[in-house]
């Protein structure tokens, strides 16, 4: 009997897909406790006049032959022919309840199309894509090549994300009625300016209501996303890596799979979407090479910048580990010819005038303080005031008989060319053979422009190149963490997450701005990967100036490091810093194992975001003051996620030193009573009725924690 209806169940959702004649979601939404196979038929669609005599559905392929004229799911053609696909199932297999495969073919244009789909029983995160293959003689030029999910019509507001360099994961929305919403990229990588993800659900939809569709691409070049509607009023959400002119030709028997699709949908607004894709990266993606907390960093850079002196690294290491610090980095600047941001990228050596011993005295001086060791490299990237440039300037990712503009003076090797591949491979494998190094800073500070290999437009292969290297060195190296770093936020998505352990979400620590930076990463990713470092007092990136309990409380909230010279920070600097790296030691087990909340708040200069423990036993909450705020009274902060039936302990871990008018203060003439001790109040109170908060100043935060009795 062959397979028509197949449902993909989970706790939280299920997925209802009719596989013949062409796979097609039916129903992708919340758990069916009693779904039966004829329910279905109760979603059969009438056929309006003035249009084709037939139903057409949006299939997972969205093919434009079948008559969908909406956004197609997949273009291209053979030499001009072949070019309007209608796929048929001709197999569907589930090799075990939670997967599909559904196999379609279209034996006149020659192509096949394999269709996975994946529900995460625990999380109810659905993974899919598409494999195309070509079937017949002659080159299949593909143009695109999309996955297509329906939404509800109720999903009628889209929420997405831009950005730029320092200021990235900004939140957008718009209604969305009629035609389409897309986002681009074509930067050659996942971008600063637009992250690969689409939230769609029903109009005014928050972190703690409504019901959302969200979806992420985990790809790290090029990509497209839609949200459209169709002129029937049915609803869409694509995605797609997206290809140059030329870039894709498939021979015969020659086959191209996508980037996979995660999506998650939930009827408790952002905070359950977010919950669930945080517990499906814990789940299945997250490598982490060791199961210990999360060291805290010092990072070098903006303590000492190109200066490299190892005795004066030494004395900074020692300090740091005063301090807290448990993993020690050597930024940029430690190899030949490094001496400013214009030459020498390429020159993987240890530069013999800084280090004339090596890398080792500092190494083993850090190790002997029981710190890790890090370094920093930018491997894909090459300086032409470089040895690698002057030997081999056709190793470039570049169009031949065109100049291309420099990028932070640098240009991009050409990974797909076996040679470059070869090279940073030894130079890598001496680097990390050679040394005992932890960790590693890959940063990636520039776009591909005129991104071709041999002529031909080459971003996809360049993208997966950058992958192999990195399997490579991981497999050679499971030891060693990688950090996925690109002028920051620029290469953040779930595949490169497949092969790295930490994101730095920002070139920018002012603390003001990583307060919406950091929450507009937490959508997709959990804390234990976002980079989160207390910067200088007065920020290098944007000149404001923050008192060290704001830009620590902030930092609390990732995986925690520092930025500074701690042998120049004078006593009262180090002793901030050792207080908040204490804190995030003390919480950060609950941090990065519990559940993440956002909070609404009735004003938006007030931001709040909290992690309670799985047990709901322990909670911790930050409530930050991004601005004046907009009434004489703050608001009341009712505390989501809590164990109704138990009573907690309140306590204020950290404030910045609230005091009434009488003692000096100057936002409030009383303080809540109950900020005098620590109180007991019932979780039942605690998320219905909740905490008045006190007034705070501008660029001030408090921190409660919340201890079950």
């Amino acid at each position: 009997m062959e397979t028509t209806l197949v449902r993909l169940a989970s706790p939280v959702t299920d997925v209802i897909v009719r596989c013949r004649p062409a796979a097609e979601i039916l129903y992708w939404g919340p758990h069916l406790a009693a779904f039966s196979p004829q329910d279905v038929d109760s979603l059969s669609r009438p056929v309006p006049n003035g249009r084709l005599d037939v139903d057409v559905p949006v299939t997972l392929a969205a093919e434009t032959g079948r008559g969908l004229f909406g956004s197609p799911g997949i273009e291209g053609h053979r030499n001009g022919l072949d070019a309007f696909a209608v796929l048929t199932t001709v197999e569907v297999r589930q090799p075990d309840p939670q997967q599909l495969v559904v196999v379609a073919e279209d034996s006149q244009a020659g192509l096949r199309l394999t269709t996975e789909l994946r529900l995460h029983a625990d999380s109810g995160v659905l993974q899919l894509r598409h494999g195309l293959t070509n079937l017949h003689p002659g080159d299949w030029q593909v143009q695109r090549l999309a996955l297509t999910l329906p939404l509800p019509e109720s999903a009628a507001e889209v929420m997405a994300f831009h950005g730029r360099w320092v200021r990235e994961f900004q939140p957008h929305r718009a209604l969305l009625a009629h035609g389409s919403l897309v986002q681009e990229n074509r930067r050659g990588r996942t971008s600063h300016e637009y992250f690969p993800a689409m939230i769609s659900g029903e109009p005014g939809f928050a972190e703690q209501h409504g019901r959302v569709w969200g979806v992420h691409l985990g790809w790290s070049g090029n990509h497209r996303l839609r949200a459209e509607v169709k002129t029937d009023g049915r609803r869409l959400l694509q995605a797609e890596a997206l290809y140059l002119p030329g870039e894709i030709a498939l021979a015969q028997g020659e086959s191209l799979t996508t980037p996979w699709l995660y999506a998650a949908c939930s009827g408790q607004g952002l905070n359950g979407m977010s919950q669930q894709f945080h517990r499906f990266l814990r789940q299945e993606i997250i490598p982490f090479p060791r199961a210990s907390a999360r060291p805290v960093h010092l990072n070098t850079w903006e303590g000492i910048y190109f200066e490299h002196d190892p005795a004066y690294i030494m004395q900074m290491a020692t300090q740091a580990a005063a301090l807290g610090v448990e993993r020690f980095i050597i930024d940029d600047g430690w190899f030949r010819g490094r001496d400013h941001d214009r030459a020498a990228l390429g020159d993987w050596y240890v530069d013999p005038h800084k280090y004339p011993q090596g890398l080792m005295p500092v190494i083993n001086h850090v190790r002997s303080l029981g710190m890790e060791f890090g370094i920093w490299v930018e491997p894909e990237m090459i300086n032409p005031d470089s040895d690698l440039y002057r030997a081999h300037p056709d190793w470039l990712l570049a169009l031949p008989g065109y100049l291309q503009p420099t990028g932070r003076y640098q240009y991009v090797l050409d990974l797909s060319h076996p040679e470059v591949f070869d090279y940073l491979l030894m130079r890598l494998s001496w680097l990390l053979g050679e040394h005992p190094i932890d960790y590693v800073k890959w940063d990636m500070n520039r776009e591909l422009v005129q991104p071709t290999h041999q002529g031909r437009a080459a971003a996809d292969r360049q993208t997966q190149a950058f992958y192999r290297l990195l399997d490579v060195l991981g497999e050679r190296f499971p030891q060693v963490e990688f950090e996925s770093c690109a002028s920051g936020g620029g290469r953040i998505d779930y595949e490169v997450l497949r092969r790295c352990h930490r994101f730095w979400a920002s070139d920018n620590n002012d603390a003001l701005e990583r307060q919406t930076i950091q929450r507009g990463m937490s959508y997709f990713f959990p804390p234990e990967v976002m980079g989160a470092h207390i910067g200088h007092h007065r920020c290098h990136a944007t000149g404001r100036r923050h008192s060290i309990a704001f830009r620590g409380l902030t930092a609390l909230f990732g995986h925690m490091g520092i930025e500074l010279d701690p042998v120049r920070a004078d006593a009262q600097e180090q002793d901030g810093f050792r207080h908040y790296v204490a804190l995030h030691q003390r919480y950060r087990t609950l941090l990065h194992t519990g559940c993440l909340w956002r909070v609404d708040m009735s004003d938006a200069t007030t931001q709040v975001q909290g992690v309670v423990s799985d047990d709901r036993a322990q909670a911790l909450f930050l409530v930050a003051q991004l601005a004046m705020p907009e009434y004489a009274l703050a608001g009341v902060l009712r505390f989501p996620g809590l164990d109704l039936q138990a009573r907690y302990r309140l306590s204020v871990v950290d404030h910045p030193d609230l005091k009434p008018v009488i003692d000096g203060g100057s936002t409030m003439r009383q303080l809540p009573a109950w900020m005098a001790s620590p109180t007991e109040f019932s979780g039942e109170w605690l998320m219905n009725a909740g905490l008045r908060l006190p007034i705070l100043n501008p660029e001030t935060a408090l921190l409660l924690a919340l201890d079950r009795l």
